[in-house]
Protein backbone atom coordinates (compact mmCIF):
# COMPACT_ATOMS: atom_id res chain seq x y z
CA UNK A 1 0.00 0.00 0.00
CA UNK A 2 2.79 2.40 0.93
CA UNK A 3 5.28 1.28 -1.76
CA UNK A 4 3.42 3.02 -4.57
CA UNK A 5 3.34 6.26 -2.59
CA UNK A 6 7.04 6.04 -1.86
CA UNK A 7 7.77 5.39 -5.53
CA UNK A 8 5.79 8.50 -6.50
CA UNK A 9 7.60 10.60 -3.90
CA UNK A 10 10.99 9.26 -4.99
CA UNK A 11 10.17 10.02 -8.62
CA UNK A 12 8.23 13.28 -8.43
CA UNK A 13 9.64 15.04 -5.37
CA UNK A 14 12.81 13.29 -4.23
CA UNK A 15 14.28 16.45 -2.68
CA UNK A 16 11.18 17.31 -0.64
CA UNK A 17 7.91 19.15 -0.98
CA UNK A 18 7.28 22.86 -1.15
CA UNK A 19 5.23 24.28 1.72
CA UNK A 20 2.99 27.09 0.50
CA UNK A 21 0.74 29.63 2.12
CA UNK A 22 -2.89 28.76 1.44
CA UNK A 23 -3.26 32.19 -0.16
CA UNK A 24 -0.65 31.28 -2.80
CA UNK A 25 -2.81 28.64 -4.44
CA UNK A 26 -6.29 29.37 -3.12
CA UNK A 27 -8.79 32.15 -2.57
CA UNK A 28 -10.73 32.28 0.70
CA UNK A 29 -14.21 33.85 0.49
CA UNK A 30 -16.31 34.66 3.56
CA UNK A 31 -19.96 33.60 3.42
CA UNK A 32 -22.89 35.66 4.67
CA UNK A 33 -26.55 35.16 5.49
CA UNK A 34 -28.32 31.76 5.69
CA UNK A 35 -30.25 30.90 8.84
CA UNK A 36 -31.65 27.51 9.78
CA UNK A 37 -35.18 28.84 9.27
CA UNK A 38 -34.25 29.49 5.61
CA UNK A 39 -34.18 25.75 4.89
CA UNK A 40 -36.74 24.37 2.44
CA UNK A 41 -37.71 20.81 1.53
CA UNK A 42 -36.10 21.15 -1.88
CA UNK A 43 -34.40 23.73 -4.06
CA UNK A 44 -30.69 24.63 -4.16
CA UNK A 45 -28.40 22.59 -1.94
CA UNK A 46 -26.78 24.43 0.96
CA UNK A 47 -24.32 23.80 3.78
CA UNK A 48 -24.94 25.64 7.06
CA UNK A 49 -21.78 26.08 9.13
CA UNK A 50 -23.26 24.24 12.13
CA UNK A 51 -23.86 21.16 9.99
CA UNK A 52 -20.14 20.91 9.26
CA UNK A 53 -19.64 20.07 12.95
CA UNK A 54 -22.62 17.77 13.38
CA UNK A 55 -23.38 16.13 10.05
CA UNK A 56 -20.57 16.10 7.49
CA UNK A 57 -17.29 14.22 7.36
CA UNK A 58 -14.23 15.23 5.35
CA UNK A 59 -16.19 15.36 2.09
CA UNK A 60 -19.69 14.99 0.70
CA UNK A 61 -21.51 14.54 -2.59
CA UNK A 62 -24.92 15.57 -1.23
CA UNK A 63 -26.25 18.31 1.03
CA UNK A 64 -28.45 17.78 4.05
CA UNK A 65 -30.45 20.97 3.43
CA UNK A 66 -31.84 23.21 0.70
CA UNK A 67 -32.87 26.82 0.21
CA UNK A 68 -35.10 28.53 -2.31
CA UNK A 69 -33.54 29.57 -5.65
CA UNK A 70 -34.36 33.21 -4.82
CA UNK A 71 -32.33 33.10 -1.61
CA UNK A 72 -29.56 31.08 -3.26
CA UNK A 73 -28.99 33.98 -5.66
CA UNK A 74 -27.96 36.15 -2.71
CA UNK A 75 -25.61 33.64 -1.08
CA UNK A 76 -21.99 32.72 -1.79
CA UNK A 77 -21.59 29.91 -4.32
CA UNK A 78 -19.73 26.64 -3.75
CA UNK A 79 -18.48 24.80 -6.82
CA UNK A 80 -17.34 21.20 -7.19
CA UNK A 81 -14.01 20.76 -5.39
CA UNK A 82 -14.37 23.80 -3.13
CA UNK A 83 -13.89 23.45 0.63
CA UNK A 84 -16.48 24.87 3.01
CA UNK A 85 -14.91 25.78 6.35
CA UNK A 86 -16.71 26.57 9.61
CA UNK A 87 -14.73 29.55 10.91
CA UNK A 88 -16.70 30.01 14.15
CA UNK A 89 -16.92 27.52 17.02
CA UNK A 90 -17.26 27.25 20.78
CA UNK A 91 -13.80 25.71 21.10
CA UNK A 92 -10.47 25.92 19.34
CA UNK A 93 -10.29 22.15 18.80
CA UNK A 94 -13.23 22.18 16.38
CA UNK A 95 -12.93 25.56 14.68
CA UNK A 96 -12.03 25.39 10.98
CA UNK A 97 -13.51 21.93 10.53
CA UNK A 98 -14.16 21.69 6.82
CA UNK A 99 -15.98 19.60 4.23
CA UNK A 100 -14.98 19.22 0.58
CA UNK A 101 -17.92 19.59 -1.79
CA UNK A 102 -17.67 16.89 -4.48
CA UNK A 103 -21.16 17.07 -5.96
CA UNK A 104 -21.67 18.16 -9.57
CA UNK A 105 -24.19 20.91 -8.86
CA UNK A 106 -23.31 24.34 -7.53
CA UNK A 107 -24.49 24.85 -3.95
CA UNK A 108 -24.43 27.75 -1.47
CA UNK A 109 -23.29 28.52 2.06
CA UNK A 110 -23.73 31.37 4.51
CA UNK A 111 -22.32 33.21 7.50
CA UNK A 112 -19.69 31.74 9.83
CA UNK A 113 -18.44 29.79 6.81
CA UNK A 114 -15.61 30.39 4.39
CA UNK A 115 -15.23 28.94 0.90
CA UNK A 116 -11.77 27.87 -0.25
CA UNK A 117 -11.39 27.84 -4.03
CA UNK A 118 -8.12 26.19 -5.08
CA UNK A 119 -6.29 24.13 -7.70
CA UNK A 120 -5.31 21.12 -5.56
CA UNK A 121 -6.95 17.79 -4.69
CA UNK A 122 -9.93 18.79 -2.52
CA UNK A 123 -9.88 15.64 -0.42
CA UNK A 124 -6.16 16.02 0.21
CA UNK A 125 -6.73 19.54 1.55
CA UNK A 126 -9.70 18.42 3.63
CA UNK A 127 -7.67 15.62 5.21
CA UNK A 128 -4.88 18.09 5.94
CA UNK A 129 -7.38 20.34 7.73
CA UNK A 130 -7.95 17.42 10.15
CA UNK A 131 -4.26 16.97 10.93
CA UNK A 132 -2.29 17.89 14.02
CA UNK A 133 -0.04 20.09 11.86
CA UNK A 134 -2.99 22.21 10.81
CA UNK A 135 -4.33 22.29 14.38
CA UNK A 136 -1.10 23.82 15.66
CA UNK A 137 -1.26 26.58 13.07
CA UNK A 138 -4.93 27.44 13.50
CA UNK A 139 -4.43 27.85 17.26
CA UNK A 140 -2.07 30.71 16.51
CA UNK A 141 -4.61 32.62 14.39
CA UNK A 142 -7.79 31.76 16.33
CA UNK A 143 -9.29 34.62 18.35
CA UNK A 144 -11.91 34.84 21.08
CA UNK A 145 -12.82 33.19 24.39
CA UNK A 146 -16.50 32.16 24.54
CA UNK A 147 -16.72 32.16 20.75
CA UNK A 148 -13.63 31.16 18.77
CA UNK A 149 -13.18 32.61 15.29
CA UNK A 150 -10.57 32.41 12.55
CA UNK A 151 -10.72 35.25 10.04
CA UNK A 152 -10.69 34.01 6.43
CA UNK A 153 -7.69 36.25 5.68
CA UNK A 154 -5.80 34.55 8.51
CA UNK A 155 -6.55 31.19 6.93
CA UNK A 156 -4.65 32.31 3.85
CA UNK A 157 -1.49 32.62 5.99
CA UNK A 158 -1.48 28.95 7.02
CA UNK A 159 1.18 26.89 5.28
CA UNK A 160 0.41 23.52 3.73
CA UNK A 161 2.70 20.97 2.05
CA UNK A 162 1.79 20.88 -1.64
CA UNK A 163 3.18 17.72 -3.27
CA UNK A 164 2.44 16.90 -6.93
CA UNK A 165 -1.19 16.03 -7.65
CA UNK A 166 -0.27 12.38 -8.30
CA UNK A 167 1.14 12.15 -4.77
CA UNK A 168 -1.93 13.89 -3.34
CA UNK A 169 -4.21 11.40 -5.12
CA UNK A 170 -2.33 8.40 -3.75
CA UNK A 171 -2.47 9.82 -0.21
CA UNK A 172 -6.19 10.36 -0.64
CA UNK A 173 -6.65 6.76 -1.82
CA UNK A 174 -4.82 5.43 1.25
CA UNK A 175 -6.72 7.69 3.68
CA UNK A 176 -10.05 6.86 2.07
CA UNK A 177 -9.33 3.18 2.71
CA UNK A 178 -8.26 3.89 6.30
CA UNK A 179 -11.39 5.97 6.86
CA UNK A 180 -13.66 3.28 5.45
CA UNK A 181 -12.05 0.53 7.52
CA UNK A 182 -12.26 2.65 10.68
CA UNK A 183 -15.94 3.43 10.01
CA UNK A 184 -16.72 -0.26 9.40
CA UNK A 185 -14.99 -1.32 12.61
CA UNK A 186 -16.79 1.37 14.61
CA UNK A 187 -20.13 0.24 13.19
CA UNK A 188 -19.39 -3.41 14.01
CA UNK A 189 -18.30 -2.66 17.58
CA UNK A 190 -21.28 -0.39 18.16
CA UNK A 191 -23.63 -3.10 16.87
CA UNK A 192 -21.99 -5.62 19.19
CA UNK A 193 -22.48 -3.34 22.16
CA UNK A 194 -26.15 -2.77 21.26
CA UNK A 195 -26.75 -6.50 20.84
CA UNK A 196 -25.23 -7.32 24.23
CA UNK A 197 -27.33 -4.65 25.92
CA UNK A 198 -30.51 -5.99 24.33
CA UNK A 199 -29.53 -9.52 25.34
CA UNK A 200 -29.12 -8.41 28.96
CA UNK A 201 -32.42 -6.51 28.96
CA UNK A 202 -34.27 -9.50 27.48
CA UNK A 203 -32.80 -11.89 30.04
CA UNK A 204 -33.55 -9.49 32.92
CA UNK A 205 -37.17 -8.98 31.82
CA UNK A 206 -37.72 -12.74 31.39
CA UNK A 207 -36.22 -13.52 34.78
CA UNK A 208 -38.26 -10.85 36.57
CA UNK A 209 -41.59 -11.13 34.79
CA UNK A 210 -44.66 -11.94 36.95
CA UNK A 211 -45.07 -15.62 37.90
CA UNK A 212 -48.03 -17.43 39.44
CA UNK A 213 -46.10 -18.44 42.55
CA UNK A 214 -44.71 -14.95 43.26
CA UNK A 215 -46.97 -12.28 44.81
CA UNK A 216 -47.41 -8.90 43.13
CA UNK A 217 -47.19 -5.82 45.35
CA UNK A 218 -47.28 -2.07 44.90
CA UNK A 219 -44.37 0.07 46.01
CA UNK A 220 -46.73 1.71 48.49
CA UNK A 221 -47.21 -1.66 50.18
CA UNK A 222 -43.49 -2.24 50.69
CA UNK A 223 -42.47 1.36 51.46
CA UNK A 224 -41.56 2.19 55.03
CA UNK A 225 -41.34 5.81 53.93
CA UNK A 226 -41.45 7.72 50.64
CA UNK A 227 -40.72 11.43 50.18
CA UNK A 228 -39.32 14.07 47.85
CA UNK A 229 -35.84 15.48 48.08
CA UNK A 230 -35.00 19.16 48.46
CA UNK A 231 -33.51 21.39 45.75
CA UNK A 232 -29.75 21.53 45.22
CA UNK A 233 -28.80 23.99 42.49
CA UNK A 234 -25.98 23.33 40.08
CA UNK A 235 -23.90 26.19 41.50
CA UNK A 236 -24.36 24.71 44.99
CA UNK A 237 -22.40 21.58 44.07
CA UNK A 238 -18.96 21.65 45.72
CA UNK A 239 -15.75 19.61 45.58
CA UNK A 240 -16.11 18.53 49.20
CA UNK A 241 -18.88 18.41 51.76
CA UNK A 242 -21.96 16.21 52.16
CA UNK A 243 -22.44 13.63 49.37
CA UNK A 244 -25.53 14.40 47.29
CA UNK A 245 -27.41 13.39 44.16
CA UNK A 246 -29.14 15.77 41.76
CA UNK A 247 -31.94 14.29 39.66
CA UNK A 248 -30.16 14.71 36.32
CA UNK A 249 -27.31 12.50 37.54
CA UNK A 250 -29.71 9.56 37.82
CA UNK A 251 -30.13 9.75 34.04
CA UNK A 252 -26.55 10.52 33.08
CA UNK A 253 -24.21 9.12 35.74
CA UNK A 254 -25.70 6.21 37.66
CA UNK A 255 -26.76 2.86 36.29
CA UNK A 256 -28.67 0.24 38.34
CA UNK A 257 -27.04 0.88 41.72
CA UNK A 258 -24.15 2.90 43.10
CA UNK A 259 -22.14 3.18 46.31
CA UNK A 260 -20.50 6.62 45.99
CA UNK A 261 -21.91 10.02 45.03
CA UNK A 262 -20.12 12.02 42.35
CA UNK A 263 -21.33 15.33 43.82
CA UNK A 264 -21.18 17.10 47.18
CA UNK A 265 -22.74 20.19 48.67
CA UNK A 266 -22.73 22.21 51.88
CA UNK A 267 -25.50 21.73 54.42
CA UNK A 268 -25.90 25.50 54.67
CA UNK A 269 -27.02 25.62 51.03
CA UNK A 270 -30.08 23.38 51.60
CA UNK A 271 -32.91 24.97 53.56
CA UNK A 272 -34.83 21.74 54.11
CA UNK A 273 -32.34 18.85 53.72
CA UNK A 274 -33.71 15.43 52.78
CA UNK A 275 -31.40 12.49 53.30
CA UNK A 276 -31.10 9.01 51.88
CA UNK A 277 -28.97 6.12 53.08
CA UNK A 278 -27.95 2.53 52.42
CA UNK A 279 -30.62 0.54 50.55
CA UNK A 280 -32.83 3.46 49.53
CA UNK A 281 -34.18 3.72 45.97
CA UNK A 282 -34.02 7.10 44.21
CA UNK A 283 -36.42 8.09 41.42
CA UNK A 284 -35.86 11.05 39.08
CA UNK A 285 -39.34 12.54 38.71
CA UNK A 286 -38.46 15.19 36.13
CA UNK A 287 -37.06 14.37 32.70
CA UNK A 288 -37.18 15.03 28.98
CA UNK A 289 -38.54 11.64 27.90
CA UNK A 290 -41.79 9.83 28.63
CA UNK A 291 -39.97 6.51 28.11
CA UNK A 292 -37.28 7.27 30.72
CA UNK A 293 -39.26 9.26 33.28
CA UNK A 294 -38.83 8.13 36.89
CA UNK A 295 -35.60 6.26 36.16
CA UNK A 296 -34.56 4.70 39.42
CA UNK A 297 -31.32 3.66 41.07
CA UNK A 298 -30.41 1.94 44.35
CA UNK A 299 -27.89 3.41 46.78
CA UNK A 300 -25.78 0.70 48.44
CA UNK A 301 -23.10 2.91 49.99
CA UNK A 302 -22.75 3.62 53.69
CA UNK A 303 -22.64 7.41 53.93
CA UNK A 304 -25.66 9.54 54.69
CA UNK A 305 -26.38 11.62 51.58
CA UNK A 306 -28.68 14.43 50.47
CA UNK A 307 -31.35 14.01 47.78
CA UNK A 308 -31.85 16.97 45.47
CA UNK A 309 -35.14 18.34 44.24
CA UNK A 310 -37.17 16.32 41.71
CA UNK A 311 -35.98 13.11 43.39
CA UNK A 312 -38.28 10.74 45.27
CA UNK A 313 -36.68 8.57 47.96
CA UNK A 314 -38.20 5.15 48.66
CA UNK A 315 -37.29 3.44 51.96
CA UNK A 316 -38.07 -0.28 52.36
CA UNK A 317 -36.98 -3.58 53.90
CA UNK A 318 -36.30 -5.49 50.66
CA UNK A 319 -33.12 -6.26 48.73
CA UNK A 320 -32.23 -2.90 47.16
CA UNK A 321 -30.34 -4.40 44.22
CA UNK A 322 -33.32 -6.62 43.38
CA UNK A 323 -35.64 -3.62 43.48
CA UNK A 324 -33.25 -1.67 41.27
CA UNK A 325 -33.27 -4.42 38.64
CA UNK A 326 -37.01 -5.05 38.72
CA UNK A 327 -37.75 -1.31 38.50
CA UNK A 328 -35.65 -1.14 35.31
CA UNK A 329 -37.70 -3.79 33.48
CA UNK A 330 -39.94 -2.93 30.54
CA UNK A 331 -43.00 -3.64 32.67
CA UNK A 332 -41.94 -1.16 35.36
CA UNK A 333 -40.94 1.47 32.79
CA UNK A 334 -44.34 1.22 31.12
CA UNK A 335 -45.99 1.81 34.49
CA UNK A 336 -43.72 4.79 35.17
CA UNK A 337 -44.65 6.42 31.86
CA UNK A 338 -48.37 5.58 31.99
CA UNK A 339 -50.49 8.68 31.51
CA UNK A 340 -47.49 10.92 30.88
CA UNK A 341 -47.67 13.34 27.96
CA UNK A 342 -44.72 14.03 25.71
CA UNK A 343 -43.51 17.60 26.08
CA UNK A 344 -40.28 19.52 26.71
CA UNK A 345 -40.40 18.51 30.38
CA UNK A 346 -42.05 15.35 31.74
CA UNK A 347 -42.99 14.98 35.40
CA UNK A 348 -43.91 12.18 37.78
CA UNK A 349 -44.87 12.25 41.47
CA UNK A 350 -45.09 10.22 44.67
CA UNK A 351 -48.66 8.89 44.08
CA UNK A 352 -47.69 7.60 40.62
CA UNK A 353 -44.59 5.87 41.94
CA UNK A 354 -46.49 4.32 44.84
CA UNK A 355 -48.82 2.54 42.38
CA UNK A 356 -46.05 0.74 40.48
CA UNK A 357 -46.59 -3.02 40.81
CA UNK A 358 -43.70 -5.49 40.94
CA UNK A 359 -43.25 -9.21 41.67
CA UNK A 360 -41.86 -9.70 45.18
CA UNK A 361 -40.34 -13.13 45.85
CA UNK A 362 -38.79 -14.17 49.16
CA UNK A 363 -35.72 -12.32 50.35
CA UNK A 364 -33.52 -15.31 49.49
CA UNK A 365 -34.77 -15.39 45.88
CA UNK A 366 -34.39 -11.60 45.63
CA UNK A 367 -30.74 -12.04 46.63
CA UNK A 368 -30.22 -14.78 44.04
CA UNK A 369 -31.83 -12.74 41.24
CA UNK A 370 -29.76 -9.69 42.21
CA UNK A 371 -26.50 -11.68 42.10
CA UNK A 372 -27.28 -13.19 38.69
CA UNK A 373 -28.30 -9.87 37.16
CA UNK A 374 -25.39 -7.99 38.73
CA UNK A 375 -22.99 -10.45 37.10
CA UNK A 376 -24.72 -10.23 33.74
CA UNK A 377 -24.81 -6.45 33.90
CA UNK A 378 -21.11 -6.33 34.83
CA UNK A 379 -20.27 -8.30 31.69
CA UNK A 380 -22.20 -5.74 29.64
CA UNK A 381 -20.51 -2.87 31.48
CA UNK A 382 -17.08 -4.38 30.80
CA UNK A 383 -18.02 -4.53 27.13
CA UNK A 384 -19.37 -1.00 27.34
CA UNK A 385 -15.98 0.14 28.63
CA UNK A 386 -13.87 -2.02 26.35
CA UNK A 387 -15.54 -1.36 23.01
CA UNK A 388 -15.41 2.46 23.16
CA UNK A 389 -11.76 2.13 24.19
CA UNK A 390 -11.16 -0.08 21.14
CA UNK A 391 -12.94 2.43 18.90
CA UNK A 392 -10.84 5.25 20.35
CA UNK A 393 -7.65 3.24 19.83
CA UNK A 394 -8.50 2.63 16.18
CA UNK A 395 -9.29 6.31 15.71
CA UNK A 396 -5.95 7.31 17.23
CA UNK A 397 -4.21 4.80 14.97
CA UNK A 398 -5.90 6.35 11.94
CA UNK A 399 -4.95 9.86 13.06
CA UNK A 400 -1.33 8.80 13.57
CA UNK A 401 -1.00 7.36 10.05
CA UNK A 402 -2.89 10.28 8.54
CA UNK A 403 -0.47 12.79 10.07
CA UNK A 404 2.49 10.66 9.00
CA UNK A 405 1.23 10.58 5.41
CA UNK A 406 0.74 14.35 5.40
CA UNK A 407 4.22 15.15 6.70
CA UNK A 408 6.94 15.78 4.14
CA UNK A 409 10.55 16.89 4.02
CA UNK A 410 10.38 20.57 3.17
CA UNK A 411 12.35 21.98 0.27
Amino acid sequence: MMSKLQELIDTLCPDGVEYKRLGEFATVIRGSGLQKNDFTENGVGCIHYGQIYTYYGAFTYETKSFVSPALAEKLKKVSKGDLVVAVTSENVEDVCKCVAWLGDDEIVTGGHSAIIKHNQNPKYLSYYFQSEMFFKQKRKVAKGTKVIEVAPKKLEEITIPVPPLEVQSEIVRILDNFTELTAELTAELTAELTARKKQYEYYRDELLKPKNNIPMVTLKEIATDIYRGSGIKRDEVTEEGIPCVRYGEIYTTYNTWFDKCVSHTQLDYVSNPKCFENGDILFAITGESVEDIAKSVAYVGHEKCLAGGDIVVLKHNQNPRYLAHVLATQSAREQKSKGKVKSKVVHSNVPSIEQITIPLPSFEIQERYAEVLDNFEQLCNDLNTGLPAEIEARQKQYEYYRDKLLTFKEI
